[in-house]
């Protein structure tokens, strides 16, 4: 995946560590993991995560700059780990509840407050991918606010979701807050990020891009995974999985031919 409206090639593992969504796994993961009894194990991964993703990327790119998703990795599941090791059994508790919905709302605000800045943190990571002739096209600069944009939202919705299932549901574990809407937010914008920049760059060319067919499948697609898990683990609701594995499999062959 590439964030940039024009890009090359930078080898596989610079490649990799070039994309903007690397510097969110630790978040990703310790939305995931976060929970009841979770709390240790989770900041323990996203911590290690944060802290080996800038010991590689200073090993691959030896000149490269300090991004702002990397410092806020390392210090926020720092941050994190010290709260939770000095924390009273109280203290832990509420991390346990809540401390997803800090991180999303974190990542969230970074987001925003990059783009208000003018800095969207995405812009760091495409121009290590690009010539420096192309770093104040309008077309560039754009599909990074976008793409930021819609990571942003994305983290909103998983912390909105998380919160719905906490303090309304006061179900930390519902298999909706926890699992199901956060990943379809992640995986949509996930999604986005791959298509946006194709779509950018076939304007610039003045050829057909991909339609909305090609952006929606991927979704369409989870519906089938989805569906066979609330038949597994929410055995009350079986009326509902059986619609989304049904509803799933129309999608994705609607979507695949108009694709």
């Amino acid at each position: 995946m590439r964030t940039e409206a024009y890009g090359t090639a930078s080898g596989p593992v610079a490649g990799f560590l070039e994309n903007p969504v690397v510097g969110m796994a630790p978040w990703i993961l310790f939305s995931l993991l976060v929970g009841p009894g979770r709390f240790e194990i989770a900041v323990g991964i996203s911590l290690a995560s944060a802290l080996l993703l800038v010991l590689v990327g200073r090993l691959v790119h030896r000149g490269s700059s300090w991004k702002l998703l990397e410092v806020a990795d390392v210090v926020f599941f720092a941050a994190l780990a010290v709260i939770g090791a000095l924390a009273s059994d109280g203290t832990l508790r509420w991390l346990e509840t809540y401390a997803g919905e800090v991180a999303s709302l974190t990542l969230t605000a970074i987001a925003f407050g990059s783009m208000a800045v003018g800095m969207p943190f995405t812009l760091q990571y495409a121009r290590e991918q690009t010539d420096p002739s192309v770093w104040n096209a309008p077309a560039f600069l754009r599909t990074n606010y976008a793409i930021t944009g819609v990571w942003g939202l994305a983290f909103l919705v998983t912390a909105l979701a998380g919160g719905f299932g906490d303090l309304v549901l006061r179900a930390p574990d519902n298999i909706w807050t926890t699992w199901i809407v956060p990943i379809l937010a992640l995986v949509a914008a996930l999604r986005f990020t791959a298509w946006y920049p194709d779509v950018v760059r076939a304007r610039a060319a003045g050829t057909p891009g991909p339609g909305r067919a090609s952006l929606l499948l991927p979704l369409a697609g989870l519906l089938v995974p989805i569906g066979i898990a609330v038949l597994v683990f929410d055995g009350g609701a079986w009326w509902l999985g059986v619609a989304l594995i049904v509803a799933g499999g129309l999608l994705t062959k609607r979507l695949q031919a108009r694709a």
